[in-house]
C-alpha cells in the first residue's frame, strides 16, 4: 500500500474530530466520529447513532463504510477514528470494537492503517492485522 501524506492523514483526523460533534450518542454518553479514505480520493464520515434497543445502534467506523458503500465505493487506504466524552474538547483512547474490525477486514486486507485517538490529544496507527490478528476475510471463503 502506497504511503498517505502527512496532510491527507491531518485531514482524515479533522474530519473524524468534526464527525464526532454529529453524534447520536443519548445512553453511552460517548461520541465517536469516523472517516475514511477512499481509493477514488473521496473522504466518508460517519458518527455513532445509538438507539434504545440498544443493538440497534451502529458504530461511526461502520457508518462511514457503509455510506462509502451505498456511494460505490468499496476500496479503502485508511480510517481515523476521534472518540471522547460527549461534550469533551479532549478525545480518549478509541479502538474500534470486534464488529467494526471484521466490517473492515470485508473490505480492506491486513495492512490497511486505522489511526484513532490516543488518549493525549493525538493518533495512533496500527494495522487492521494487529487489530484483528488471524483473521477471517472474503478471502478465506
Amino acid at each position: 500500500m502506497k504511503p498517505i501524506p502527512e496532510e491527507k492523514l491531518k485531514q482524515l483526523e479533522r474530519a473524524a474530530a468534526e464527525a464526532r460533534k454529529k453524534s447520536y450518542a443519548p445512553y453511552s454518553h460517548f461520541a465517536v466520529g469516523a472517516a475514511l479514505l477512499g481509493e477514488n480520493g473521496m473522504v466518508y464520515t460517519g458518527c455513532n447513532i445509538e438507539n434504545a434497543s440498544y443493538p440497534a445502534g451502529i458504530c461511526a467506523e461502520r457508518t462511514a463504510i457503509f455510506k462509502a458503500v451505498s456511494e460505490g465505493c468499496r476500496r479503502f487506504r485508511a480510517i481515523a477514528i476521534a472518540g471522547g466524552p460527549e461534550g469533551a474538547d479532549c478525545l480518549t483512547l478509541c479502538t474500534p470494537c470486534g464488529i467494526c474490525r471484521q466490517v473492515m477486514r470485508e473490505f480492506t486486507g491486513p495492512d490497511f492503517p486505522v489511526w484513532f485517538s490516543d488518549g493525549n490529544g493525538g493518533f495512533r496507527m496500527m494495522t487492521l492485522a494487529q487489530l484483528l490478528p488471524e483473521s477471517f476475510g472474503p478471502d478465506s471463503l
